[in-house]
């Protein structure tokens, strides 16, 4: 299972996906062009040296990144405020790559156009959207969890 970050704009928000995807033991796709140098002070501080610890691919283009995904044959799964179908109904595979779009606008059709499931956390109808990183941790986690890849725990010694 993999976690993609497409074209992240706030550096504090990528670091915590890194640190989420580290902490939980999956790898991670960045793909850019992002809204910030990723050597940006700010994103390597939000990952403190869990970055060390997550395997990261960093993709040129949407195209790029899902030319090597269908080689691969993962399905990308979307989260996305515009789904039909929430997170806790969607059956996982292990191989699934989970994709969060743009912080500020989301992901865009052709994101949305290749994507092979597209899943949404239930919210109150009032409200726009979570903070990226919390939907992702939410999702991931029911993912790890349905697909028996969730770290054990306790950890062993």
């Amino acid at each position: 299972m993999r976690l993609a970050l497409y074209q992240p704009d706030i550096p504090q928000n990528a670091g915590t996906l890194l640190r989420l995807a580290a902490c939980l033991g999956v790898a991670a796709d960045i793909v850019e062009p992002a809204g910030f140098p990723v050597s940006d002070r700010a994103f390597r501080r939000a990952g403190l040296d869990y970055l060390e610890k997550v395997s990261i691919i960093r993709h040129a283009s949407f195209a790029a990144f899902d030319a090597r995904r269908r080689a691969e044959g993962g399905r990308l799964v979307l989260l996305t405020t515009r789904a039909e179908t929430s997170y806790l109904d969607a059956r996982f595979a292990p191989d699934d790559v989970l994709m969060v779009g743009r912080e500020s606008a989301g992901a865009p059709a052709e994101v949305h156009d290749a994507a092979d499931l597209r899943v949404a956390v239930p919210m109150l109808p009032d409200l726009r959207s979570l903070n990226v990183a919390i939907a992702a941790a939410m999702v991931l986690s029911e993912a790890l969890r349905q697909t028996g890849l969730f770290p054990s725990w306790p950890p062993p010694a």
